[in-house]
């Protein structure tokens, strides 16, 4: 889908306009999801980033939140590729006291496997759905309930209540 029409169908589902830098859409497939559930794939905080999951990325300073990652740390320290690899349930470590995204993503995965998770954020992002507005929000974060988001990851759409 171009980037007029994406706009114009993400404005008729009363989404903001998607942004996509040039060339096209911003997946990264390669930089995956990070440890924690964010979409390292769509982040546009930094366009040299190379993903948390990546060794030693830390001293080449691809993500400014390393240092502090309560999420990252807690992984890596049990051998775990991501939280979705954890055997805890209902943890509200680091982000997943306060953002609803990295839980739901977490379990999409836990459910239905990290290429799934892929494949629909990648047709999500060309049907206009936005992971980055301005800053760090975007239409993932609009829920307040997992069940709802793993809906909206599944469908692209929202139930209306």
């Amino acid at each position: 889908m171009r980037r007029g029409r994406a706009a114009a169908h993400a404005r008729g589902r009363g989404l903001s306009a998607p942004f996509f830098p040039k060339g096209g859409l911003a997946l990264k497939r390669e930089l995956g999801i990070a440890r924690c559930g964010l979409a390292c794939c769509l982040c546009s905080e930094n366009v040299l980033c190379k993903g948390c999951r990546r060794d030693g990325f830390m001293e080449l300073s691809w993500c400014k939140d390393a240092q502090w990652c309560e999420n990252r740390r807690c992984g890596m320290e049990k051998g775990l590729p991501g939280c979705y690899a954890c055997p805890e349930s209902g943890c509200m470590k680091g982000l997943f006291k306060e953002k609803i995204k990295p839980r739901g993503f977490n379990e999409f995965i836990r459910r239905y496997g990290m290429e799934a998770l892929l494949d629909r954020l990648e047709e999500n992002e060309r049907a206009g759905i936005v992971y980055h507005r301005e800053g760090i929000m975007g239409d993932y974060d609009e829920f307040d309930d997992i069940e709802a988001l793993i809906s909206f990851i599944q469908t692209g759409r929202r139930d209306q209540q």
